[in-house]
C-alpha cells in the first residue's frame, strides 16, 4: 500500500506547492553560499548563479505544470 506523505502531513495542493517553493529557495541560497565560500570568484557571480538555481530547479521538476519539463508545452523545446 503506497502512502502519500503529503496527506499524512495534512498538506493540500497549496501547502505542497508552498513547501516545494520554499525548498527551492533554500537550495538556491545554499548553492549561492557554497559557491561564494568554496570558490575564489567575485560574490556578484555567486549571487547570479544562485539566482538562476531556483527557476532551473522548478523547470526541471516533472511535477510542475506551470512551465518546464512537466508542463504540457515547454517553450524551450517547442517546434514551430
Amino acid at each position: 500500500m503506497k502512502k502519500d506523505i503529503w496527506a499524512f502531513l495534512g498538506m493540500g495542493p497549496k501547502e505542497k506547492a508552498a513547501f516545494k517553493s520554499y525548498l527551492r529557495a533554500v537550495l538556491a541560497a545554499a548553492i549561492t553560499m557554497g559557491i561564494a565560500l568554496l570558490t575564489d570568484i567575485q560574490p556578484e557571480y555567486a549571487v547570479l548563479i544562485g539566482a538562476l538555481t531556483a527557476p532551473l530547479a522548478k523547470w526541471a521538476d516533472k511535477q510542475e505544470k506551470e512551465y518546464g519539463i512537466g508542463s504540457e508545452k515547454d517553450p524551450m523545446f517547442d517546434e514551430e
